[in-house]
């Protein structure tokens, strides 16, 4: 199994640098702080240097806290917290990172895991330039420059740091014999013929939120940002390989150039809206709903990828808690996806602390949306801390005096006592699975009328594509996890998993008939709806 990354360095509030300014002003006037009311949410900000963040906690009306304050219901940090800062959070505190998510977010660990699912399910996983990691991966990447040369082909690769960001460290190369062998790199295949807006190379940042892992739970923003070259673009050769104004995307590198156009509006300039480009692709008769349909499956994909490795990161930070539990994690992604001139997307990396600096007003309305929506979302409600101290206060004295506790079956027992134990243990289980089921009724009403710009696409409404989705899961972690992938295979596999509340309730009736007749109770005549309960039994054994 790969071992989990150490993520992050932040152990509660993170002292940054609060100072900065926010270059686009917006008219909403800040909130002065005011003294903590009973019954409001609060939030601890101290973590973010991103004042468009304090201004939607403003906006939906949340107490900001003193920045030691660790007990409140929304916690934010930039950048990703340590495991034992989760494992101390109470349930109805949320936090905007999961652990475990570095396995897709460094661009090592992503080239990896990717590389692992492509040997898998490689007709799954096509949106992936071919990768090498240096130094590990060295000779294979010479082997395959010597093919080529065999074949009198030649390819453009681009080099980043396997753990960088902005753009510092990229260069394009057409000759790998240069490749210093001991460097910790990345090396992929240039996309040479990418999609093209009035002569420039552009890339997406795709917004994503994830709002839990256990079950997973994926949304995507439809909207967000295209981010253009700065210089017109010219396939690669010897003699521009080092423009990068051209061949780079990266926002932090182009708004150098004295040619990055700043505007107001979101269809001009070197930075402009999703929402835009979607309507630019409907004029020029392009499939907008396979483009947003390759868009979401591409997401979901990499998700499934991180899953395992999330999960049971996840619960080693948060042990004894029931599947289905309210998650005190969540996460804003930032997904780069570069067109090419087919407009296939491909996946270039994903940013687990995107900016969500506010250089233009285009930045502004944008991530405002994907902040207040994402919130909105999360239906973080003051009445959580209170029913969380009032739900421990119950477990507490259940434990306590033994309260619904089924007796443990002694040796030699009866086959009378053997199957009253059976079914005790099953209307448990029963009783359980009902329960997170009717929370996951009340949370989807919730997100359905605050989904707002995100749109759900895990789990998808379509079955044969969830069925998909979920055999791709099945193969993570048996892929990923396969020290423990029985365990999860057995809960994947579970079928109270895929049952309604009907359908559990039927099973309960049916458990409640079992059991008068074992008593030797007269029971009622009832319809012969659930007819497959001892099958049932014998299956979730």
């Amino acid at each position: 199994m790969p071992s989990l990354p150490q993520e992050g360095v932040i152990q509660g509030p993170c002292p940054l640098d609060l100072n900065t300014e926010l270059p686009y002003q917006s008219t909403m006037k800040r909130k002065v702080r005011k003294k903590k009311k009973k019954g409001t949410i609060t939030a601890n900000v101290a973590g973010t240097k991103f004042e468009i963040v304090r201004l939607v906690i403003d906006e939906m009306g949340f107490m900001k806290t003193p920045d030691e304050d660790e007990t409140s219901n929304l916690i934010w940090c930039d950048s990703a917290v340590q495991q034992e800062k989760i494992s101390e959070l109470q349930n109805y505190q949320r936090i905007n990172h999961f652990p475990g998510m570095g396995e897709i977010c460094r661009k090592d660990f992503l080239a990896r895991n990717m590389t692992k699912m492509i040997k898998s399910r490689p007709l799954d996983y096509t949106f992936v330039p071919r990768t090498w990691i240096f130094p590990a991966e060295y000779t294979q990447f010479q082997n395959y420059v010597k093919e080529l040369k065999k074949k009198r082909k030649q390819k453009t690769f681009i080099v980043k740091p396997a753990n960088g960001a902005m753009g510092h460290g990229i260069s394009l190369i057409r000759n790998g014999d240069k490749l210093p062998s001991q460097d910790h790199l990345i090396v992929q295949e240039y996309i040479e013929k990418p999609f093209l807006m009035e002569g420039y190379k552009f890339d997406l940042r795709i917004y994503i939120l994830v709002t839990s892992c256990d079950p997973l739970k994926i949304f995507l923003y439809h909207d967000g940002l295209v981010r253009m070259g700065t210089e017109k673009y010219i396939p690669p050769n010897e003699s521009n390989l080092t423009q990068l104004y051209m061949h780079l995307t990266n926002y932090s590198v182009n708004k150098h150039n004295e040619r990055f156009e700043r505007d107001e509006t979101e269809n001009k300039g070197s930075k402009r809206s999703i929402r835009w480009f979607t309507e630019f692709l409907q004029a020029n008769q392009h499939d907008v709903a396979k483009f947003w349909s390759d868009i979401s499956e591409l997401v979901v994909k990499t998700l499934i990828v991180a899953e395992p490795h999330v999960l049971h990161a996840y619960r080693m930070c948060r042990p004894g808690q029931p599947p289905g539990s309210e998650s005190v994690c969540f996460e804003v992604l930032g997904f780069d996806i570069l067109l090419d001139r087919k407009l296939k997307p491909w996946l270039l990396e994903i940013n687990r602390a995107p900016s969500f600096g506010t250089d233009q007003k285009i930045d502004y309305d944008v991530k405002r949306g994907v902040l207040l929506n994402a919130l909105k979302l999360l239906n973080i409600r003051t009445s959580d801390k209170r029913r969380n101290l009032a739900k421990q206060k119950a477990e507490a004295q259940r434990r306590l005096y033994g309260q619904n506790s089924i007796k443990r079956l002694l040796p030699g027992s009866s086959d009378w006592e053997q199957q009253r134990h059976q079914l005790e243990r099953r209307k448990e289980e029963l009783k359980e699975r009902l329960a997170q089921v009717r929370k996951q009724i009340s949370r989807e009403e919730h997100e359905n009328r605050h989904m707002g710009n995100y749109r759900r696409i895990y789990p998808p409404e379509d079955k044969a594509l969830l069925e998909k989705y979920e055999n791709l899961l099945a193969v993570a972690f048996q892929t990923f996890l396969s020290g423990r992938a029985a365990s999860f295979q057995r809960e994947l596999n579970n079928p109270l998993k895929r049952m309604k509340e009907e359908d559990i309730l039927d099973l309960l009736e049916q458990c409640e008939i079992d059991d008068e007749k074992l008593m030797g109770k007269t029971t009622k005549t009832r319809g012969p709806k659930v007819q497959y309960i001892s099958t049932f039994l014998k299956l979730s054994k």
